[in-house]
């Protein structure tokens, strides 16, 4: 994520106000600008972050215990639910059976802290200020994605939700879509009344940069065939004109049959979040490799992914800015550091299925 401060009077001033000989006016200045900081990392994480899409905000007072009502979030009466959550950053989310009452949620920082020369800041030079912010916030995304999809994939490894396609498969089809549209229907049938929630469905999918290279094919390729000579597939069967129209206008869809496609380049064959599914993924041995392309189906209208995050008292932001007050005058320095404190947990595993295509 790139950031890039405004070239203004105002801006380069306070630039170079934190680097000021006056030490009351340095630290006022410093002050003023990590209050500036926070808020615009926060806006930059909800932005850039693809759990966003995936997660509901569940905020609360810092120094609180948040909790999760699971009875109203599950709405389903009286019973047993699994739950997936993490108790330290990077940590392996685990499983735990609740009862449908009140969830205490543990929570864990994440933080960064960036420095650079005062003379930079004499100078006013906006340009190694927005470095700075965009390394801190670099840093937290990567960390935040990490623990957030951690989550995911060890919620989609110990269901049984997902299905491997087996050898005859080797591209995305819509059959593959197909199956996975059942298979999320199914899986809302187990309810505590014994009857299926019709209103609930797959919503959105994640892909890897293979299956979305797949999906643009679909404009001048038939859609299911088998793959002939010069690569193209025969047999297959043509998408309406206004579908491989849109298409190629796009350079890909961000939908089919209303389902959103969202694409992310840790997933596919050897890829980051493809290795941590199958480390979490406790089936039969072959069932699955790191060789295999990973799709995650995911009904989002259940509120199955909840992120409890802290909101500071004073600014109402998830994310704070401070000073670091580690650099004494000799070392001609200026730093910052910030964090953020939050949990993910995932209360209902029939939200995600996922297939895998062997490439």
């Amino acid at each position: 994520m790139k950031l890039k401060l405004k070239n203004t009077p105002e801006q380069v001033e306070l630039i170079k106000a934190m680097a000021s000989r006056e030490s009351t006016v340095a630290k006022e200045a410093q002050e003023a600008f990590a209050a500036f900081i926070g808020p615009v990392v926060n806006k930059v994480l909800l932005e850039a972050a693809t759990s966003s899409a995936v997660y509901t905000d569940l905020a609360y007072d810092e120094d609180d215990s948040p909790s999760i009502p699971l009875d109203l979030f599950q709405g389903e009466g009286e019973g047993l639910v699994s739950v997936w959550s993490q108790n330290v950053a990077g940590g392996l989310p685990t499983s735990t059976v609740e009862g449908l009452s009140e969830l205490k949620v543990s929570t864990y920082r994440l933080d960064s802290a960036v420095s650079f020369l005062k003379r930079y800041a004499r100078r006013g030079r906006l340009d190694v200020a927005s470095k700075a912010i965009e390394r801190m916030t670099n840093e937290v995304l990567v960390k935040q994605e990490r623990n957030a999809w951690a989550v995911v994939l060890k919620a989609l490894a110990d269901s049984g939700n997902t299905v491997n396609m087996g050898s005859s498969a080797e591209s995305f089809t819509l059959s593959s879509l197909n199956t996975l549209v059942k298979n999320v229907k199914r899986l809302n049938k187990s309810y505590a009344n014994g009857t299926t929630n019709s209103s609930y469905g797959l919503t959105d999918i994640f892909v890897s940069p293979e299956t979305m290279s797949d999906i643009r094919a679909f404009a001048y390729n038939p859609v299911g065939g088998t793959v002939g000579s010069g690569l193209t597939n025969v047999g297959g069967t043509d998408l309406p004109a206004g579908v491989r129209e849109e298409i190629y206008r796009g350079g890909g869809t961000q939908e089919i049959y209303g389902i959103s496609i969202h694409e992310l380049v840790e997933l596919g064959a050897d890829q980051k979040y493809t290795k941590l599914f199958n480390e979490f993924f406790t089936g039969t041995p072959t069932a699955f490799t790191d060789s295999d392309d990973l799709i995650v189906g995911l009904d989002l209208t259940k509120d199955a992914f909840v992120r409890p995050v802290a909101r500071n008292a004073d600014s109402g932001s998830t994310f704070t800015a401070m000073p670091d007050d580690q650099f004494v005058a000799r070392s001609e320095k200026i730093g910052f550091y910030g964090s953020l404190e939050e949990g993910r947990v995932c209360i209902d595993s029939r939200a995600v299925a996922g297939i895998a295509i062997n490439r």
